[in-house]
């Protein structure tokens, strides 16, 4: 058996700077660990599929992210482990848990999860091994862990059967409980498109602005406006932006725009409580809601039954502007970037796209690199710096 405070320090030399997930019986020392760690910053995910794109946005932002999950939640993480860090060459630290294990007797519902857990990381092409449960196979453990993330560009898991890891006390302060302010600039007239939304936004922005744009039309028109190492488009994990956005701006003191859909964010809302809980002032989700998903043949969203605004105000968001015409929003962007944060700016706007939109000649993992660079390289007094965690393809 190890401890929990010989496998956080095994983490930390091997260029962890945050920890990402959601509880499991068997990780909780890990976790109770994790939270009480200066070593790193934790940060409790609403799902899964949630956290694996808060580690991926970890390492654009210039650190490592390590994900901590019990195996069912595998099945949530099959989206942004394979359409988002395996095409974008992300590398990350899964910690997931064995329930179900076989020869071991366990609850019928991780029955099936426990006999394919291996098979499962084998198919999405993560590698993995079995955590060791002796301290002196945890360094060599870990070369190995090291060697693949640099080998591979990709994630590495450690499974953990029951009884690996030593009990740790708990020792957790309870979040603040943010209030924030919502502006309303409603003026009648008609809604902007998104290609001249995102225009409006881009003028907007300062030169030191990184921008993580969401799934399908959003990133194409952004392409199509100005292609700049600070994009970064996703062209898979729908519903992610939010997150991946929030695992940057956790690692730079540089403003992070999230460029979201209606559809994409009611995918995921719980990262709405996430963003609001652990947001800081450098971080702006802008949501262009046109009320269609314009990429799939422009079916409708629910986003009509939803305030989404008020939604993100009782999450903690500090500052909140909807908005229907592209005066105001210039002037609540304007207002988010000032701070406090995080802020949400909602502009409504009307549906479908250019004809004969193109698609980003630059591919997924080459758009990870020169944003990683970018974020990486200035402005002065970011925390984490490239040259100070796992470099790999930077």
């Amino acid at each position: 058996m190890i401890r929990a405070e010989e496998l956080m320090a095994a983490l930390v030399d091997h260029s962890v700077t945050m920890v990402t997930g959601v509880p499991c019986s068997f990780l909780t020392p890990v976790i109770n660990r994790a939270i009480s760690d200066p070593r790193v910053r934790y940060l409790a995910a609403t799902q899964e599929g949630e956290a694996a794109a808060i580690a991926a946005g970890a390492w654009l932002g210039g650190g490592l992210g390590c994900v901590i999950s019990q195996n069912s939640g595998l099945g949530n993480m099959v989206n942004p482990l394979t359409s988002l860090l395996h095409p974008a060459s992300i590398p990350a630290l899964l910690l997931v848990t064995w329930r179900g294990e076989p020869g071991r007797p366990d609850e019928p519902q991780h029955a099936l999860m426990g006999r394919i857990t291996p098979g499962l990381l084998d198919l999405m092409e993560v590698p993995h091994a079995t955590l060791p449960a002796d301290p002196d196979g945890l360094s060599d453990a870990f070369a190995v862990a090291t060697g693949e993330l640099l080998r591979a560009e990709r994630p590495y898991a450690f499974v953990i059967p029951k009884g690996t890891v030593a009990a740790e006390p708990l020792c957790e302060s309870a979040l603040p409980r943010r209030t924030g302010r919502v502006v309303r600039h409603l003026p009648e007239g008609p809604a902007p498109s998104r290609w001249a939304a995102l225009e409006c936004l881009l003028s907007e922005l300062p030169e030191s602005a990184a921008v993580v744009s969401t799934t399908g039309m959003t990133s194409r028109e952004l392409y199509e406006i100005a292609d700049r190492e600070q994009h970064f488009y996703l062209v898979g994990a729908m519903g992610s932006a939010g997150a991946v956005g929030l695992g940057v701006a956790a690692h730079t003191t540089r403003p992070v725009v999230v460029v979201d859909g209606d559809g994409a964010l009611l995918m995921r809302l719980g990262g709405l409580a996430t963003i609001g809980a652990y947001g800081g002032d450098n971080l702006v989700h802008v949501v262009l809601d046109n009320g269609v998903h314009d990429s799939t043949g422009g079916q409708r969203t629910l986003s009509s039954t939803v305030d989404l605004v008020a939604a993100a105000a009782s999450c903690g968001y500090r500052q909140l502007h909807d908005c229907t015409r592209p005066e105001a929003f210039r002037v609540a962007l304007g207002a988010a970037l000032a701070g406090p944060g995080p802020s949400l700016v909602r502009l409504r706007t009307r549906p479908g796209s250019r004809s004969g939109l193109g698609r980003p000649a630059v591919t997924p993992a080459e758009v990870a690199r020169r944003f990683r660079r970018f974020v990486t390289t200035a402005p002065a007094g970011d925390r984490v710096g490239a040259d100070e965690v796992l470099g790999v393809g930077a």
